[in-house]
């Protein structure tokens, strides 16, 4: 009954990007285009949404949901691994048409074709973890 909040979450969350439309192939594809301004505007939503509510976390200095003081560990800084990482994900995205999210919600919606794009997204994340620490940091 605990995770059953997640379940809610997550089904609200499928709702609002299909009827957004961020999840469509086609608004997807005219992002990468520089055609439309649609998913722009979401993703700088969300980008701008979460800065205002880590600011907020920190500024408040807010508890988890356990009573544990919320604490962002700081990310080693390095711009080849996030320009080498972007463009792999960039590209992952471009070709399966869906990012993280979306490859679920898309699933949900009878897109069956998207379980080829789900294994390969999860292989992936296989062979990070295997060749992790082979990789420049």
């Amino acid at each position: 009954m605990k995770l059953l909040k997640f379940l809610f979450v997550g089904i609200f969350f499928g709702i609002v990007l299909v009827k957004s439309e961020a999840v469509s192939w086609y608004r997807i594809f005219e992002m990468f285009k520089f055609q439309s301004f649609h998913m722009y505007g979401i993703i700088g939503s969300a980008v701008f949404l979460g800065v205002l509510f880590l600011g907020l976390v920190k500024k408040l200095k807010l508890k988890s949901i356990d009573g544990d003081t919320i604490h962002l560990v700081p990310k080693d800084r390095g711009i080849v691994r996030y320009i080498l990482g972007g463009s792999i994900f960039g590209l992952g995205w471009a070709l399966g048409g869906a990012c993280p999210g979306p490859m679920y919600i898309l699933l949900g919606t009878g897109v069956f074709s998207m379980l080829i794009v789900i294994a390969a997204a999860v292989l992936g994340t296989f062979v990070y973890g295997v060749l992790k620490d082979k990789l420049p940091h």
